[in-house]
């Protein structure tokens, strides 16, 4: 394959997947800065930008995209691989509109969905309730787009991969009994349930692979 060839498929490749490798930066760049930074200075990014009934109280709802900028609860490259392996699969399928939709659908709304039941617990006056938890981190997002995925897959993927995914999930709620273990079940049901919208069907204009041809021996 020519030197060219190689350079144009990579710089397609590239654009294809542009979402996911600003946001891989974004990771990157946010986990260079607090390593840098004194354990104090991490404490109040971390408390700052937490996504908790507090900060949505006070009008801080920009919370809300600033904690998916923060890789926590794993090593940070296990958890910019994970992005980069899902988010890149989801983009090339869909393209980058569906992609990060999907993934910013789930982000937002498991948080929403976490922080509002926790503001109804306070509201019920339930003991041990606190409104300013840390919370931040990719996996929202990260869990529904794997689900949505695996949803939308066929075969051994699909039968079993989702399956698997949920016995996991539900096996850590089960374990630790987090709010965030309740949040990725709640990820795992939109992922689900964006797999089922029309929204990620191929639309009639969008080109389609052309089928397999079948190999015809030569005529003698």
């Amino acid at each position: 394959m020519a030197k060219h060839d190689i350079q144009s498929r990579i710089t397609r490749s590239a654009r294809r997947l542009r979402a996911t490798a600003a946001y891989v930066a974004a990771l990157l760049l946010t986990a260079w800065w607090l390593k840098g930074q004194p354990a104090a200075e991490q404490a109040r990014f971390m408390r700052h930008n937490s996504s908790n009934v507090h900060h949505m109280e006070v009008g801080k709802w920009w919370t809300l995209f600033t904690s998916g900028l923060v890789v926590d609860g794993v090593p940070v490259l296990l958890g910019v691989v994970a992005v980069a392996a899902v988010l890149g699969t989801a983009e090339w399928r869909w393209g980058s509109r569906r992609a990060v939709g999907v993934f910013v659908f789930g982000h937002l709304t498991a948080t929403l969905l976490t922080e509002g039941a926790l503001w109804l617990m306070r509201l019920a006056h339930m003991p041990g309730i606190t409104t300013r938890a840390r919370d931040v981190g990719i996996s929202y997002g990260l869990v529904t787009t794997g689900a949505c995925l695996l949803a939308l897959a066929a075969g051994p993927p699909r039968r079993y991969g989702l399956p698997l995914l949920a016995a996991g999930l539900t096996a850590a709620w089960l374990y630790d009994q987090q709010l965030a273990d309740a949040g990725h079940l709640i990820s795992l049901a939109l992922g689900c349930l964006a797999a089922r919208t029309r929204w990620l069907r191929p639309s009639p204009w969008e080109p389609r692979l052309p089928a397999p041809t079948e190999l015809r021996p030569l005529d003698a």
